[in-house]
């Protein structure tokens, strides 16, 4: 991959400077990108001004001196609205390229990708993976879809950001994605199950965790999140509510495709009653609360 260092200043537009977008964009700034931002709310855009980033209170100005447009936006109706219902394609620029980077569902990536074509812009979806620590670090895991020419394009903006891999064509990206999210919710369920029986048997979760370290069920989830099990902090990093939204996306798409997917919509019910039972706002891992509450664990 190129790297940031080598790559002349681009001209790049950052909408929605959120718990993603914030760390995102600061990074951009500090590798000495042209940065404009603009967030619904904004003060949160506003805390890019140290960094050089220059603010806006339209996307449409936001965007209208941009080369490549980045998105970090809730969902795939948000991001429809800002790109086509707030007026930013009225000032995007022919042949610009907007990178869609939020975690939408693939059927609305494409009908971005083709609505953003008939008006001379170009597409990228590439959502990511590695949270709000990835985004500090710049260790992002990225998911791209969409023209082998515009990944290329967009190489000098995922260098300060992460990993990035050009998957397939438009929706591509967040299939990727989707794919990723049922591997950690999923994961995050038999992490959490498995300590929990463990610690309702006599055992020492703690230990338990130590000493299934190293073998084949060790894995990212249960070094990270295992261990915000074990010390039960369940501060937001990456919330219950969205991973619900990613599962039922996930679910959207596999019956879309013809394609079951049993465990994913087990799942997506657990997450659906932690949500339920006020765990909405908590750390994806605070599933460990609810089947711990099944279990009169808590």
């Amino acid at each position: 991959m190129t790297s940031a260092s080598a790559t002349a200043p681009l001209s790049i537009a950052v909408l929605g400077i959120g718990m993603m977008g914030f760390p995102m964009a600061r990074r951009l700034c500090e590798a000495g990108h042209r940065v404009s931002a603009w967030n619904r709310s904004r003060a949160k855009a506003e805390r890019l001004l140290p960094f050089g980033a220059q603010v806006f209170d339209r996307p449409a100005d936001a965007v209208a001196q941009a080369d490549l447009v980045v998105c970090l936006l809730e969902d795939g109706h948000v991001v429809e609205d800002v790109l086509f219902g707030l007026g930013t394609t009225d000032g995007l620029r022919p042949g610009s390229l907007v990178i869609d980077m939020s975690s939408i569902q693939p059927r609305q990536a494409r009908d971005h990708a083709a609505r953003l074509a008939a008006l001379g812009i170009h597409h990228l979806d590439a959502p990511v993976s590695g949270g709000t620590v990835g985004a500090e670090a710049g260790t992002l895991a990225i998911m791209a879809g969409g023209k082998p020419a515009d990944f290329e394009r967009a190489l000098p903006v995922f260098a300060s950001l992460g990993r990035a891999t050009h998957v397939g064509p438009h929706g591509s990206g967040q299939l990727a994605k989707l794919a990723n999210q049922m591997i950690v919710g999923i994961t995050i369920g038999a992490v959490a199950e498995a300590l929990l029986l463990c610690e309702k048997g006599g055992a020492d979760m703690g230990k338990v965790k130590q000493a299934i370290s190293g073998g084949f069920a060790d894995s990212r989830i249960l070094q990270v999140h295992g261990q915000r099990m074990v010390e039960r902090d369940f501060a937001k990093r990456a919330a219950i509510a969205v991973q619900l939204k990613d599962m039922r996306n996930a679910l959207t798409t596999a019956s879309e495709v013809g394609f079951d997917a049993p465990i994913t919509g087990l799942f997506e019910q657990l997450f659906a009653q932690a949500a339920e039972h006020g765990l909405a706002d908590l750390d994806h891992s605070a599933l460990f609360m609810e089947l711990a509450s099944r279990n009169g664990m808590n």
